[in-house]
């Protein structure tokens, strides 16, 4: 596991959060948004969300059509516009406005679950998290980190709990958005790239998907992001 996440380390140097975001209160609010969605669509709705409502006193305050109309590109927007205001309302009565930096905290918010509450610890307070989303559970299985790879439906917190135990706390967040980025990029859910994964070599299922074993010699090495074996 750690020989493989020093690859995800060189394939990925300098991977962050893909939610743009200025502060706390952005980044629970983008995180909210994104679920069943890109993050990639979720950046096309917060400048105007934000610009509108740019504080959760503001966004306490909204209009429910209003914010419907805004977040309507990202789906379920009724349901995400109700989280919305709910948690700007919670967050005004019981936070004087601000974001709590507490696990137990967080998950008191509507919308909000264990994994939102990851996002925002560690990117926003900098305090240890692992998020787990569909990516995080894919890679992981594929690579065998965990001991249910098999089960069709896991539980997000035995995954985190499970591969933060073989990992520092420090490691945490940024181990969770390099498996992320690599999920994106090139361990797709249907149909992954595993003629060019740095990972192939040593990934159980590599062989599965190619339908021959891989051989050392024909993995692709990676310099900070960028392939280095082709001439």
């Amino acid at each position: 596991m750690h020989q493989e996440y020093e690859i995800l380390c060189e394939e990925f140097p300098d991977a962050v959060c893909a939610l743009d975001h200025r502060d706390a209160f952005e980044l629970l609010v983008a995180t909210v948004l994104s679920a069943q969605t890109t993050d990639k669509r979720v950046n096309t709705v917060t400048p105007e969300l934000f610009r509108r409502f740019p504080d959760a006193k503001a966004l306490a305050g909204a209009d429910l059509g209003e914010v419907e109309a805004i977040i309507h590109p990202v789906g379920f927007y009724h349901a995400k516009a109700v989280h919305l205001i709910g948690l700007s309302q919670m967050l005004v009565d019981d936070y004087q406005g601000q974001v709590p930096a507490a696990m137990d905290e967080l998950v008191k918010l509507p919308g909000v679950g264990r994994k939102t509450a990851n996002v925002v610890l560690g990117n926003a307070f900098g305090i240890p998290g692992f998020p787990v989303d569909t990516h995080v559970t894919r890679v992981t299985a594929r690579l065998r980190w965990r001991e249910d790879w098999r089960s069709t439906h896991p539980d997000p917190v035995r995954i985190e709990r499970e591969i933060c135990e073989c990992f520092p706390p420090e490691d945490w967040t940024n181990l969770s958005h390099r498996l992320i980025f690599h999920g994106r990029v090139t361990c797709h859910s249907r149909k992954p790239d595993c003629a060019n994964c740095p990972l192939a070599a040593s990934c159980p299922s590599a062989e599965l998907f190619l339908g021959a074993p891989v051989e050392s010699d024909q993995v692709p090495r990676f310099h900070q992001g960028r392939r280095v074996d082709q001439g």
